[in-house]
């Protein structure tokens, strides 16, 4: 049984990721799908990134692979280094404990007119265009896998970007593309939410102290036929 392991929003917690490696190294092979927002709130972000960045390097053993998509949190720390856009947007939604991972020292204040040391240029290039060049989804035969929402009317190239990283799923909404299962992230559940269409795997990790890993066999339809719970 081919199977692949599902991981969303991480949001700096790499002592959660090293674990969730840790168990899946007790696995047969798969494929890992990251669902997105590495960065932000928690309080190792840098070192998520460079983690995902060592490509095989990091995986369980080689047989496995691995791919790993954009989330909002990443296209806003990338839109406000890059344009540079006001920093108080990404800052107030966690970006300053990124910076602070990357040895940038504390500090006050963020929000128009404020005044305090703010320097992005403490982030490695190289990391920025990783984020960057992220893609924003993935399917196989069974399933589509996003950050955050898919539009039904609309095929996969022609989606909006902002749908994909920022879109939430009405109450009730029973997901689906086409046919086929969503997985995604983005709004935090208490605990995974299957639904007949769609499984939102976003547990909140960074004030939890949980992931789920949700686990897909890659010839069967739907949902997950497991979740590996990883805590710290």
């Amino acid at each position: 049984m081919a199977k692949t392991f599902v991981i969303a929003d991480i949001h700096g917690r790499y002592d959660l990721l090293e674990a969730a490696y840790a168990l899946l190294g007790q696995e047969k092979p798969g494929l890992i799908v990251h669902l997105g927002d590495y960065v932000d709130r928690g309080k190792a972000s840098s070192q998520v990134i460079e983690f995902l960045m060592a490509g095989e390097d990091t995986l369980p053993s080689p047989e496995w692979r691995r791919v790993i998509l954009k989330g909002n949190h990443e296209s806003m720390m990338v839109e406000t280094i890059r344009k540079p856009l006001d920093p108080a947007w990404w800052l107030s939604n966690g970006g300053n404990q990124t910076l602070y991972s990357y040895g940038h020292p504390k500090f006050r204040g963020m929000h128009r007119g404020d005044i305090f040391p703010y320097n992005p240029g403490i982030v490695p290039p190289a990391h920025v265009d990783f984020l960057d060049a992220l893609p924003l989804f993935f399917c196989d035969k069974q399933r589509v896998y996003v950050h955050a929402c898919v539009d039904e009317t609309r095929s996969l190239p022609e989606q909006k970007e902002e749908l994909l990283l920022w879109g939430i799923y009405k109450n009730g909404n029973p997901g689906f593309y086409r046919g086929a299962h969503v997985v995604h992230g983005h709004e935090q559940v208490s605990e995974p939410a299957v639904l007949s269409g769609r499984t939102n795997l976003d547990i909140g990790a960074f004030y939890s102290g949980k992931l789920a890993i949700g686990v897909f066999d890659n010839e069967v339809p739907g949902g997950p036929i497991g979740i590996i719970e990883v805590t710290e």
